[in-house]
């Protein structure tokens, strides 16, 4: 099992943008050093606490310092840019990074986001579907592109001004071939949208918010778009993103993983709640579509979704929590902010030096996969 890296920390209001800008690029650097297999970044335009606004940009810092980690755009919206400049950014992106980058998709779910680009009342779901079919076609064709495809929003050409002689007209491509990785989050249960990412041969990665039952329901609509398109099938492909703290003492885990007021796994899922309670998806946190909303609490939200103890506490943790999802390729690890900074690098560097190792050993053992990366 590989060990990945996620951020769209949420960030204490009143703490300077510029600071917890470094906080995030130092938490990737470290990743790297670990071993980490790859990082994805988040992006909002309009969050105070979560508050990465172009996650492509944010990764173009970190390509001269880190040498091994993938950079993955964790997401880039779709609904939020024309596709032709998704396609040639990511394509120069490719090339800065000598092709240690990987495409994260997703139509955009902030609302204030979407008001603020004037896409309130937009199906912003359809021109993400729309988007993506003209940034892989434009990937796959020669000038002057004629992309016109049926329904379709964005028509995309340089057929009146090109000019192969002059080299305009042209649009270059990634450095990996055919395509770079593409992965989108799942938010949802059950959801629909992961059979089409199948069919596609995108990647899932689900969401660290969600309880293990619900995570569970990703790899069999996975499958089902897999095998509709008739395309090789692997668990390597699935990553879950987990929330964890680690601790040499398990009394401290607890502490900064759940209990102190001021533990940010504590802050992250708060805002989570209310985020979710006002966008009337609650039912993400509860145990049954027939639960009632007033037993949803925080203290149960933090019980269900935080791993945290001691690196072997974390590592059985981890291996029944796949005993409920099934198998999946890489655990990838929600960075959250840095209260205390020192507690934060370490919890980083038991989970890939002492949990990771564990765990692929105990797979290794009961001829479970080991996909590679750090720990494998």
């Amino acid at each position: 099992m590989r060990l990945g890296y996620f951020a769209m920390p949420m960030h204490p209001q009143g703490r300077e943008w510029s600071d917890t800008l470094r906080e995030d690029q130092e938490a990737v650097v470290l990743a790297d050093r670990l071993g980490f297999h790859d990082a994805f970044i988040g992006e909002h335009l309009t969050d105070r606490h979560e508050n990465i606004t172009n996650s492509l940009l944010f990764l173009a810092t970190l390509i001269p310092q880190t040498t091994r980690i993938a950079l993955a755009t964790g997401t880039t919206n779709l609904s939020h840019m024309h596709p032709a400049l998704v396609a040639v950014h990511t394509a120069m992106f490719d090339h800065l990074s000598g092709g240690r980058f990987i495409l994260g998709v997703s139509p955009g779910a902030l609302p204030s986001d979407a008001e603020l680009l004037g896409l309130l009342d937009e199906d912003r779901n359809q021109m993400f579907a729309e988007a993506i079919d003209v940034i892989l076609r434009m990937w796959e064709l020669d000038p002057p592109y004629d992309i016109d495809l049926p329904g379709n929003r964005f028509r995309v050409t340089t057929a009146s001004t090109y000019d192969p002689e002059l080299g305009v007209g042209v649009v270059g491509r990634p450095l990996q071939q055919p395509r770079p990785e593409v992965v989108g989050t799942v938010v949802a249960p059950f959801s629909k949208g992961v059979v089409a990412m199948g069919e596609r041969d995108f990647h899932p990665l689900s969401a660290n918010f969600l309880l293990p039952q619900w995570v569970a329901t990703h790899w069999p609509n996975y499958l089902e778009g897999k095998q509709a398109a008739g395309a090789a099938i692997t668990t390597a492909d699935w990553r879950i993103a987990r929330t964890v703290f680690v601790s040499d003492d398990d009394a401290v885990a607890q502490r900064y993983g759940r209990s102190d007021p001021r533990s940010p796994y504590r802050y992250y899922y708060e805002k989570m709640l209310t985020k979710m309670a006002k966008l009337g998806r609650l039912g993400l946190f509860k145990s049954s579509r027939e639960q009632p909303d007033e037993e949803v609490t925080l203290d149960g939200v933090l019980d269900d979704l935080v791993i945290c103890g001691t690196p072997d506490s974390v590592a059985e943790q981890v291996l029944a929590f796949r005993e409920q999802t099934g198998d999946f390729g890489e655990l990838v690890y929600a960075g959250l902010d840095w209260v205390e900074p020192d507690l934060a690098r370490k919890s980083m560097d038991l989970m890939a030096t002492k949990v990771m190792p564990q765990v692929n050993d105990a797979l290794r053992a009961s001829g479970g996969a080991v996909t590679g990366g750090t720990g494998a």
